[in-house]
């Protein structure tokens, strides 16, 4: 499948897995930022305050740049997986799906920059841009893993660019709101198990030949006339030949069934674009105390595009049109989350500096999804009812992070932080954790530091421990139904588990300068 708007059907699918931060975040765009476990969103020290709070770009004076790289090394690991085909009358349990049932499933080390810049305008203004990432990630099963038949590959890789304008009311109060275009590029390999709807076609074809034999037999017996009677006879033979051929065709598709022999795929490549705002305040309640508020929108996105499905070999041709697997168009929406944040910052001392943030998100957004494809595709055993479209019900949970950090001044140059933060996911249970995203619970443990080099510029580094809580998966291809076939859709209707650990280990750098 090639979707040429596709944004977030990756997400849409499942398929936006981090280990960062709950949900298909990433988990944070500052190394500042990051040193408190993402605490110190009232804090406003440099550009980067554009992603937190953008208010506080009104406590910046002159020209700012801040430029960061993330470095993640993730670990996400199944094992015990194991998987079943959808059941049919020769294996009413299904058949155990043949392949590999533990691995790794994604990259050693992912690299991620964000740039931010402001501008004070006058004493009430200041405008600003931010370019970060919101959304990086790439999960990969191996080609024979036994919950290929859910997904088995998706990248991910989105870009906002930020603009956003500040504006002080008076000492106490400022304001920001800001524009979202968001860029993404995405992909996404599925595999499919064609065995069983090849064994159906077969079985069809030659259940069909076999009443076309016992017609023409009928006919042949009833004709009076020899030479007619011989090329009836002769067409029935030829019919009763058919049968047996696609007969035993189908009995050998089903051998196949959850081999890997008879599997096909389907794959996904495209970009989006999709729009959204944020909204800031920041109040200076005094001279040691402030809080902030800060909202980002959903980003909706109507995607449209093309599905181009590889099928197995020598299973081409009017068998696999006609079971309807050739191109055809797709198209999905999808709207991505809004969140909202209040933060404080407290000065408990002429050294120490403690920090607080709690984000609320509505990832009940993703509570159900449909691709639609252009052309119906035979997912039942024929004469059964044709489907043309795939639908997910992961039914997510709204969720919050809680985030506690602190600063200590321990020279004139140099500054020492750290934090920690509990990030809630918005799975709701083992049923409903997706292979490609087996998300959970996660705390982050968070120190670095921030060094001036001069009057003008310093230096961000940052490191954070990401502990996910061990989790299992039962997932299925059930299109939200309870058992298999209950909903007519697009899918394999398998059905697997999992267990699944996972971490991570964050390295931050960042470069602040004031012009």
């Amino acid at each position: 499948m090639k979707l040429k708007h596709l944004s977030l059907s990756v997400m849409l699918i499942g398929a936006v897995s981090t280990v960062h931060a709950s949900g298909y975040h990433f988990g944070t765009q500052s190394v500042s930022s990051q040193s408190t476990a993402n605490a110190s969103a009232a804090e406003a020290s440099d550009a980067s305050t554009i992603f937190y709070n953008a208010a506080g770009m009104t406590k910046l004076p002159g020209t700012n740049f801040s430029g960061a790289l993330n470095l993640v090394a993730p670990s996400v690991k199944y094992s015990n997986a194991e998987a079943f085909t959808a059941p049919t009358p020769v294996a009413p349990n299904g058949t155990k799906i043949q392949g590999s049932s533990s691995g790794k499933i994604v990259d050693d080390l992912i690299a991620v920059p964000h740039l931010y810049v402001t501008h004070q305008l006058n004493d009430r203004f200041t405008a600003g841009l931010g370019i970060y990432v919101p959304f990086a990630s790439a999960t990969h099963y191996q080609t024979n893993s036994v919950l290929r038949y859910n997904l088995n590959e998706t990248e991910l890789k989105t870009i906002d660019f930020n603009p956003t304008i500040a504006f002080k009311l008076n000492d106490q109060h400022s304001f920001a709101v800001g524009v979202v275009a968001q860029y993404a590029d995405a992909k996404l390999v599925q595999y499919a198990n064609f065995a069983q709807s090849l064994a159906g076609a077969y079985g069809r074809a030659a259940l069909d030949a076999k009443t076309a034999a016992q017609k023409l037999g009928a006919a042949a017996a009833a004709e009076t006339d020899s030479t007619k009677k011989a090329e009836l006879a002769k067409k029935a033979q030829d019919a009763v030949a058919l049968a047996t051929k696609a007969s035993t065709a189908a009995q050998a598709a089903l051998a196949q069934d959850g081999t890997g022999a008879l599997d096909g795929h389907a794959k996904i490549n495209g970009d989006d674009w999709g729009f959204g705002y944020t909204l800031a305040w920041l109040w200076d309640i005094n001279e040691n105390a402030r809080i902030g508020v800060n909202y980002r929108s959903k980003v909706k996105h109507k995607l449209e595009g093309e599905a181009d499905w590889t099928v197995p070999a020598g299973a081409e041709g009017q068998i696999m049109e006609a079971l309807g697997y050739i191109d055809s168009s797709a198209k999905v929406d999808i709207d991505t989350p809004e969140s909202l944040s209040l933060h404080g910052m407290f000065k408990v001392a002429p050294k120490w500096t403690t920090f607080a943030d709690v984000t609320w998100t509505k990832h009940s957004r993703f509570d159900r999804a449909e691709v639609v494809y252009g052309a119906d595709k035979q997912v039942l055993p024929p004469p059964a009812d044709k489907a043309n479209k795939t639908i997910l019900s992961p039914s997510w949970k709204n969720t919050y992070k809680v985030a506690l950090g602190a600063s200590f001044d321990y020279s004139e140059p140099l500054q020492l932080r750290a934090g920690i933060a509990y990030d809630k996911t918005p799975v709701p249970s083992e049923d409903k954790r997706l292979a490609t995203m087996p998300d959970n619970d996660r705390i982050w443990f968070s120190f670095g530091g921030n060094y001036k080099l001069n009057k003008v510029s310093s230096i961000d580094v940052a490191y954070s421990y990401i502990k996910i809580q061990d989790g299992s998966a039962n997932v299925n291809g059930y299109c939200g139904g309870s058992a298999p076939r209950e909903v007519n859709c697009v899918s394999s209707y398998t059905k697997g588990s999992a267990d699944y650990k996972a971490y991570a280990n964050l390295l931050g750098v960042q470069y602040n300068y004031r012009f």
